[in-house]
């Protein structure tokens, strides 16, 4: 395909080759490639002094593909990292690996690129290109990748000041060339590492995901689940602390409120008239901040406390206004470990949930709460996922630090149960426990055994674990835990089909035998064939087979019965299985014909008659036809009868004579009403245009024309155009015609090949065909040659005086223009600029408006054109210029290539002779 597309090239532009070859001879004295072409040194010399035939030459040479440079480089990156061919540019460096290429990493061996790594190492014409690579290095200076954790080993290029060494020494200019070429490898296997972080960063994820409890943590839809409630009544319990805002107010006999914040020493304040001073309630419940404040105030409200004076008549209480705000510290293996800022009421659940939960490290079942560098409470958040209960769920305080350590062990179950999760268990928890968290076993689940994943110290091992052990076994780290579900098979089921009157499954137990299985489905049908019937059985090997037995002779105890086994499937067959569908037909002038009426028997011609709807009004009574077919037909005769047929005379009523009214039809007989032969619809045709009256008008005749569609429209008004009427009719074609109209459409397209190509529009089996007809002389001359029959369906268009001519096609400026008398075809075209450069003029015609079509005709060396009417369009068609195929491009080459060797031969003899 390359040297056809030279060819090609030359053939349509040899100068840009010659200029091409020349250049490439000087390359070729230069080049350090060695070539497939080789000039010895007298060939050399020759050309040097006849340069003409060395351009000749060089040309023939480039057009037939000969003269092509191959170079083998091995493309390989400093360094040993080697590539596959093509992954590498020839010339300026290292290439881009691409993803799915194998390199050999340094200590590693060889690699597969990841699809989702991209490679850097552009590199033009030995120097790096100050680009930010996709591990979030900058190429210009040493750092740390941010997702690896690594240090960037090696000098990097620093433009402006030389390079600057790893251990901060300057060096020379022109070393950076060198120690940049020398860093691309490291650079290239540092971006393969990270593809692998991001692989393992995938595989946490996924981890994560498995793990039980974890999407409750991280559960965006959940976030203000876990908020605390602002709105409750104040927890009695509550430990008062700086920034609170207490709400005291005294009722009864004295009435005061004494709200205020709680200060950063933990006081609250009352005022110099009290007498009291600051109280300090730090570190206090609600309930013991209230007895110490009652307390100093009894002092100067007798009232709040009883005394011998009387019963106590002044009340205290304390509620918290705005609370304040702590800081808590999640540490440990948390999804998002930091310090967070959270409501004095908060509890641990609500920062855990803020943290994000444990990570794929981290342990759900023991969450320390460290308080003043003891460990406070532990939670098992297990209790709060399975049970709802909050044990240990402690309210937080500042400075708390909850610490997440990593898991001891867990385990994965998948199968047949609720919960297909990764588990952590405790040391003392066994394979049911492990169940109890994963839901229990699913409805489908094989209970009697579990198959139990081990790993070991050098491989892995299956342990079978049995329903009796599963409160003893213990589970190990790593274990995969696989309930596997029940047989896709019954133990017990057999199956029934055919002539019974309940078909279906049963169970074996109580259907042991054949006999017993009938009488449990109630019994055989009317239809059954009781001579033989079948029992499909499934054997212990996998293997099917098929046992006759003769139901009647068992059922009239002749024969033992039969015993049944599990999976057996008992078919009784109907007789009318056993026979051909009989019907009747009943085709022609019904009101619903159909063929496929089932035969019943006893049925006559009125009973069929009578299920299709009765007979037409075009139906002719007495053409109504019975065909029967022959079932004896000697096939040695050649004037064989090969079916009956019986003519009855039918009323509309369907009745008929009393002889006929005995013909009973038989199996397959088909029934035929024909058409009375005197039997015609109302047909129509339609006028449009410039008539006096138009519409839709009855055929009276069937030898009704044109003429007579006229004058029943009244005649045509003043601005008819005569010339310009149309005749537009349906034309019904039938399946041959379309069948024989494709297959000419489809020989014309196979024997032009590729030089044309045929535009065809689709068949259907009505189309509108435009009838060119001149109405002037039908009108001059009615019942004459031009004046022709009117048919259901057509359509008469009479359109008003047109007055100007369109020109199409190729022509310098197509237009439309105003018709004039006496002028010619070639008139008009100066009218639209003259015909174009690319103009068929011998094949122009003209489209006049009533449809008909004229085209030039030649006469020696003239075109005669058509002449020209108003409403016309004239059409100019284009020159069509056939592509070349590949063996006309080779046969044209071959002479080029022929003649430039004759040429060559007399130059090189008209040397000789010269010499």
């Amino acid at each position: 395909m390359r040297t056809m597309a030279t060819f090609v090239s030359l053939h349509t532009n040899p100068q840009r080759w010659l200029a091409r070859g020349f250049r490439h001879l000087k390359n070729m004295q230069k080049s350090r490639i060695n070539h497939n072409f080789r000039l010895n040194s007298s060939t050399s010399a020759f050309f040097l002094s006849n340069r003409r035939l060395s351009y000749w030459l060089l040309a023939f040479l480039l057009m037939t593909g000969s003269l092509s440079v191959r170079a083998q480089i091995t493309p390989t990156m400093p360094g040993g990292v080697t590539t596959q061919p093509g992954s590498i540019p020839s010339r300026g460096g290292t290439g881009t690996l691409q993803p799915g290429s194998t390199v050999n990493v340094p200590g590693r061996g060889p690699v597969t690129v990841p699809n989702n790594v991209n490679v850097p190492g552009n590199r033009t014409n030995g120097t790096l290109n100050n680009t930010t690579q996709p591990n979030g290095r900058s190429s210009q200076a040493p750092g740390i990748n941010q997702q690896s954790g690594r240090q960037v080993n090696g000098p990097v290029n620093q433009p402006g000041n030389g390079r600057q060494a790893a251990n901060g020494q300057t060096s020379q200019t022109g070393e950076v060339l060198s120690d940049s070429l020398n860093q691309q490898p490291t650079t290239t296997q540092e971006a393969l590492e990270d593809g692998y972080e991001a692989a393992r960063r995938r595989e946490r994820e996924e981890t994560r995901q498995k793990l039980f409890g974890y999407s409750l943590f991280n559960d965006p839809n959940l976030e203000q689940t876990f908020q605390p409630n602002l709105n409750i009544a104040t927890p009695r319990n509550y430990i008062v602390g700086p920034g609170d805002q207490l709400n005291i107010q005294m009722y009864g006999y004295s009435e005061t409120d004494f709200s205020q914040t709680v200060s950063p020493e933990g006081n609250v304040y009352f005022g110099q008239a009290t007498g009291i001073g600051p109280v300090y309630v730090a570190g206090l419940t609600i309930e013991q901040a209230k007895a110490r404040i009652t307390g100093r105030l009894a002092k100067r409200y007798v009232g709040l406390r009883s005394s011998s004076y009387g019963a106590a008549n002044t009340f205290l209480e304390v509620t918290l206004g705005n609370i304040r705000s702590i800081r808590v510290s999640v540490l440990g293996e948390a999804v998002r470990p930091g310090t967070y800022t959270l409501s004095s009421l908060s509890t641990v659940m609500n920062a855990i949930y803020q943290a994000g939960g444990p990570n794929e490290l981290g342990s759900f079942r023991k969450v320390q709460l460290i308080r003043n560098n003891k460990v406070v409470a532990t939670l098992d958040l297990y209790d709060y996922l399975l049970t709802g209960t909050q044990r240990n769920d402690v309210p937080l305080r500042d400075n708390d630090v909850i610490r997440f350590g990593t898991f001891v062990s867990r385990v994965e179950i998948t199968g047949t149960v609720k919960r297909n999760n990764i588990f952590e268990l405790l040391p003392e928890e066994s394979l049911d426990r492990l169940l109890y968290y994963a839901g229990g076993f699913a409805a489908n689940a094989y209970k009697g055994r579990i198959k139990v994943t081990r790993l070991t110290d050098r491989e892995r091992k299956v342990i079978d674990v049995t329903s009796d052990q599963f409160a003893q076994f213990d589970m190990q780290d790593g274990d995969l835990v696989t309930v596997e579900q029940l047989l896709d098979r019954f133990e017990n089921q057999i199956t029934i089909e055919g002539a019974v009157f309940r078909p279906g499954q049963y169970s074996l137990d109580q259907n042991k035998t054949l006999k017993q299985l009938i009488q449990n489905a109630e019994g055989l049908r009317g239809d059954a064939f009781v001579g033989r019937i079948n029992i499909i059985r499934t054997r212990e090997d996998l293997a099917i087979e098929n046992i006759t037995v003769n139901l009647a002779d068992i059922l009239n105890g002749n024969q033992p019965d039969v015993p049944l086994q599990r999976e057996d499937q008992v078919i009784i067959t109907s007789k009318f299985d056993l026979a051909e569908q009989a019907n009747i037909s009943v085709q022609g002038e019904v009101n619903i014909p159909n063929e496929g009426i089932q035969y019943m028997a006893n049925m006559t011609l009125n009973d069929a008659l009578l299920r299709v709807g009765g007979l037409k009004e075009s139906a002719a009574a007495s053409q109504v036809e019975v065909v029967r077919r022959k079932k004896d037909v000697d096939p040695r005769s050649a004037s064989a009868q090969i079916a009956d047929i019986y003519r009855f005379n039918v009323n509309r009523d369907l009745s008929m004579s009393s002889d006929d009214n005995k013909f009973v039809l038989e199996p397959f007989d088909q029934i035929i009403v024909r058409r009375s032969p005197n039997y015609l619809i109302q047909t129509y045709a339609r006028v449009e245009g410039e008539v006096i009256v138009p519409g839709e008008y009855p055929i009276r005749s069937k030898d009704q024309k044109i003429s007579d569609l006229i004058g029943l429209a009244g005649g045509l008004t003043p601005q008819a155009y005569p010339a310009g009427a149309t005749l537009i009719r349906r034309v019904k074609l039938s399946a041959d015609e379309i069948a024989r109209r494709n297959q000419s459409v489809t020989d014309i397209s196979d024997a032009a090949g590729s030089k044309a190509v045929v535009e065809t529009e689709a068949l259907a089996p009505d189309q509108e065909e435009s009838i060119g007809i001149n109405l002037r002389k039908i009108l001059e001359k009615p019942g004459s040659s031009e004046d022709i029959l009117v048919q259901e369906g057509d359509l008469l268009r009479i359109p008003k005086l047109l007055e100007t001519v369109r020109v199409q096609g190729e022509v310098l400026m197509p237009t439309t223009v105003k018709y004039r008398g006496g002028q010619t075809f070639q008139d008009y075209i100066s009218q639209a600029g003259g015909f174009t450069s690319k103009s068929q003029r011998r094949k122009s015609f003209v489209v006049y408006a009533n449809g008909s079509v004229d085209r030039t005709r030649k006469f020696m060396f003239f075109n005669i054109y058509p002449r020209v009417e108003p409403g016309s369009e004239v059409i100019v068609p284009k020159q069509t210029s056939t592509p070349l195929t590949p063996q006309q491009i080779l046969s044209s080459t071959a002479g080029t290539i022929s003649s430039l060797l004759s040429v060559i031969g007399l130059v090189i003899a008209l040397t000789r002779v010269a010499n």
